[in-house]
């Protein structure tokens, strides 16, 4: 038996004609203006009309037009992401934290990457502007944020880390120098005298206040800096460089844990024991840094936790239309030292980590 597939004059079946908002109001027997208050939560609204409107809603399937629906009430609700980079662990727990306070305010994300430059950070502002109601705006340079935030107009901006200046523009940063300090001052209290550092990217501002930070807590040593560029790869070659030196050093503070891990593993490669020989501390303490054997030291940032909290400010911004008070404006997040097995003294390195 042949069967006819359904057809229209070209031949392809016609897809069903997507419900507008008119045709909820008149299946719910309401004006239109009633079904938009529905739909935008208004208390304005009996809950008879309410349940009748929903009803409606269910049965024909209708989805509200975005676009439309931002013209109407200036919402979009969605936030804008600039960050510098989206590869790593770090910027993964970032947008996981923000992801998850988004999405408890109802809200969606628009991530984007700078990769570092100032150019296209400001592109990537301008492709957002009016798309989102508000921007968190992540980069290593202050010029770019600054920039940033005053491309942005009246849109609602929230710098974090380098992103921050003096001007009371509302901003999370972390303490850089106080943590590097706190790093080399642990080394110190171990035992180690020869602390060589493994720096961060070149303009970078983060990376340039942690190597501060690191030759500022120096005791008795001239300063014994390693360029790296905050990935693992870079970790790896500047331990080996390290390693060729006529002294080695006994102990390294790497600027992030990822050059820390790199760092770990040409150690390992070149038969030199951790902590016995050489010392090892990181920076942000990214999940895998507990993973590693052994286990690395670091100061560790409540990452995702910063994250959130970028986008409960941001909302916060949003919603009243107005900046911080100058005063709290810029909120400090302090690292936390979390002294594991990659820095315990040689007498106790074969205890398991915390």
């Amino acid at each position: 038996m042949d069967i006819a597939a359904p057809s229209a004059a070209n031949g392809r079946v016609l897809a069903a004609k997507a419900a507008t908002i008119r045709d909820v109001a008149e299946r719910a027997q309401v004006s239109v203006a009633s079904v938009s208050r529905v739909l935008n939560g208004s208390d304005a609204i009996t809950e008879t009309t309410r349940q009748r409107v929903l009803d409606a809603v269910e049965h024909l399937r209708y989805v509200p037009h975005v676009g439309a629906r931002s013209l109407s009430t200036s919402r979009t609700d969605t936030i804008g992401v600039i960050l510098p980079d989206l590869f790593g662990e770090f910027f993964s727990e970032l947008i996981r934290g923000m992801d998850l306070a988004a999405r408890a305010h109802g809200k969606h994300l628009i991530v984007s990457s700078s990769h570092g430059d100032t150019e296209e950070t400001l592109a990537a502002l301008r492709s957002m502007r009016g798309r989102v109601d508000g921007m968190i705006v992540l980069s290593p340079h202050v010029r770019a944020a600054n920039l940033a935030a005053d491309v942005a107009g009246r849109t609602p901006v929230v710098l974090m880390n380098g992103g921050v200046d003096e001007t009371g523009r509302p901003s999370i940063s972390i303490d850089n120098h106080g943590g590097a300090v706190t790093a080399v001052e642990h080394l110190i209290a171990t035992g180690r005298r020869r602390i060589a550092h493994i720096r961060g990217a070149q303009g970078n501002l983060e990376a340039e206040v942690r190597a501060e930070g690191y030759a500022s807590a120096l005791v008795d040593q001239d300063p014994i800096i390693v360029q790296g560029d905050f990935s693992q790869a870079s970790g790896h070659r500047a331990a080996t460089a390290l390693l060729a030196l006529t002294e080695r050093p006994d102990a390294v503070f790497a600027a992030n844990d990822m050059m820390a891990v790199g760092a770990l593993l040409a150690f390992q490669e070149a038969g030199v024991r951790c902590p016995e020989d050489i010392a090892v501390v990181g920076f942000d303490d990214v999940p895998i840094a507990a993973l590693m054997r052994p286990a690395l030291t670091t100061l560790r940032v409540n990452i995702a936790e910063m994250g959130r909290r970028g986008v409960e400010r941001l909302i916060g911004l949003a919603r009243t239309g107005s900046g911080a008070d100058p005063d709290t404006a810029c909120e400090i997040v302090r690292p936390l030292l979390v002294a594991r097995q990659s820095t315990a003294a040689a007498s106790t390195a074969g205890l398991n980590p915390d």
